[in-house]
């Protein structure tokens, strides 16, 4: 795959600001456009940002149509998404990739807007970042001062590290490939279409709100397709906030390591919660030894 990486922000860059999924709460996104802009950025907002249809922001057509114009707008130079929720995934064939490869930007967000990363990757070769939105980090006076710094350096740099707390080696090595996975759940949704790297790749993989045996099952979904189990080089695991059992989550991943016998280490901030690093999507990586991911985007 021909990798496109996206300029760097810069000072007075101009950000804008879309809702691929669910409906925007506006109060809480004035407080992070606030933000943005005390930081010394211009911000645009989508035309269709504040709409709503049920629990989605706006109709299939008008949430994609704020994307492609963000990606064609010449005055745009990084797209954060506003929140994640569910809707991205009903968006996959209506992305202009055509646009999108000749207009390459930072586009930001994780949880459900994991399906747009990884269909982005696969169908233009796009670096994206699965990195913390506008209303769900940036909306509030208490932002998490590790996202706040690691985001603002990890779009202005063009190599970052992520290293592990306190790590859980379940199996040692070291391991090569592009960054590829973000919330479990979204992408094991992908199932059926063409959305896997034809490259080896290291995934990271986080959740939420998920049983042990649903952990199990998207696991196992994965890695019954052959490219899947073929092209995966390494194990980057990230938080898995309210589960049912630690001690089956613990024994599920020895038995990964085991079955894959590829490097598998746990406990790195990427997550759902308030305290979590962005990391690029689509980017050349190196698993080391010692745990630290290295990333060059």
């Amino acid at each position: 795959m021909n990798l496109i990486k996206p300029k760097k922000l810069q000072q007075g860059s101009t950000i804008s600001i879309v809702a691929p999924a669910g409906n925007v709460d506006k109060s809480k996104l004035q407080v992070g456009i606030n933000y943005l802009e005390k930081q010394g950025y211009k911000v645009k907002l989508g035309k269709n940002l504040f709409n709503q249809n049920k629990y989605l922001a706006g109709k299939d057509e008008e949430r994609a149509f704020d994307i492609n114009q963000a990606f064609a707008d010449t005055e745009t130079d990084a797209i954060i998404c506003a929140r994640g929720g569910y809707g991205a995934i009903r968006l996959l064939d209506k992305l202009d990739f055509t646009t999108i490869r000749n207009n390459p930007k930072i586009f930001c967000g994780y949880s459900d807007i994991t399906a747009l990363s990884a269909i982005i990757l696969k169908k233009s070769g796009l670096i994206t970042f699965s990195a913390p939105m506008i209303q769900s980090d940036f909306s509030n006076n208490e932002i998490d001062k590790f996202t706040e710094t690691n985001f603002w350096e990890t779009l202005t740099s063009s190599k970052i590290s992520i290293k592990p707390n306190n790590p859980n080696f379940y199996f040692y090595g070291a391991a090569q490939g592009i960054t590829f996975g973000g919330n479990l759940a979204t992408l094991v949704s992908l199932a059926g279409i063409d959305f896997i790297p034809d490259e080896k790749f290291i995934l990271f993989a986080e959740d939420i709100n998920e049983d042990v045996y649903k952990i199990d099952k998207y696991f196992r979904q994965l890695l019954n397709i052959p490219k899947f189990k073929k092209n995966i080089s390494g194990i980057v695991l990230g938080d898995f906030i309210g589960i049912d059992n630690e001690i089956w989550l613990d024994n599920l991943f020895k038995e990964l390591a085991i079955e894959l016998q590829i490097p598998v280490i746990s406990n790195y901030p990427i997550s759902h919660s308030r305290h979590k690093a962005t990391v690029p999507y689509g980017a050349n990586a190196i698993l080391n030894e010692n745990g630290i991911l290295e990333i060059i985007y």
